[in-house]
């Protein structure tokens, strides 16, 4: 068995069912099966499905740097289902808070997009997240061609309005939502400084020749 087949067969089921336990954690304390909810249980599966979507879209983001620095260039293969995973949980975050909390009701849910800045900004990432899933497929790539590329370079703004989202959500400790700006800071710079460093590649290269 290749690396190719290893990564298919092997460690795609085994990361997807690492990716499952969150989710699966939040059931089984529900139940009471290997925890508690807490005093409130809505806020606390809404929080814990909230922050598992910003841990993925920066594992999601983390994937390109690590490639590049190790050479593991299979990790590629992993970016999709993570990305995905992103959605999922981000997903599930907005549902609690849609069917859950403001139970469907449609005048608390505008009072909330108009009135509480943070919630408009979640909803915002939300909805570019389900663009960037429905388009994540061979398929859809490869219909939209370079369109695909520029859609999905959207992942950068998802990832600052999801730390924006949680920052202006805390009102005392900001020291989680100051944990992911700096994570997220750091994954940006390093694709900066790539990009700075390819815009001047050829011009070093010509002031040589000349």
């Amino acid at each position: 068995m290749n690396t190719l087949q290893q990564i298919r067969y092997v460690w795609k089921p085994v990361v997807f069912l690492l990716c499952l336990i969150p989710a699966t954690l939040v059931l089984t304390d529900a139940f009471e099966i290997t925890g508690q909810l807490g005093a409130n249980p809505i806020e606390e599966i809404q929080d814990r499905f909230g922050n598992w979507a910003l841990r993925f879209i920066m594992i999601t983001l983390a994937v390109t740097p690590l490639r590049r620095t190790t050479g593991w260039n299979w990790l590629s293969g992993f970016r999709r289902m993570l990305g995905l995973f992103t959605f999922f949980y981000a997903l599930m975050h907005f549902l609690i808070w849609l069917i859950l909390d403001r139970e469907l009701r449609l005048s608390d849910i505008l009072e909330d997009l108009t009135e509480r800045p943070f919630i408009t900004l979640g909803f915002t990432a939300t909805v570019l997240l389900t663009a960037l899933a429905i388009t994540s497929f061979t398929a859809l790539r490869r219909r939209m061609g370079q369109k695909w590329q520029t859609l999905h370079n959207a992942v950068y703004l998802i990832a600052i309005l999801g730390v924006w989202h949680y920052w202006w959500q805390v009102k005392k400790d900001i020291t989680e939502p100051l944990i992911y700006a700096a994570v997220l800071a750091v994954l940006l710079s390093v694709r900066i400084f790539w990009r700075w460093r390819r815009k001047k590649r050829p011009l070093r290269k010509n002031r040589y020749d000349a």
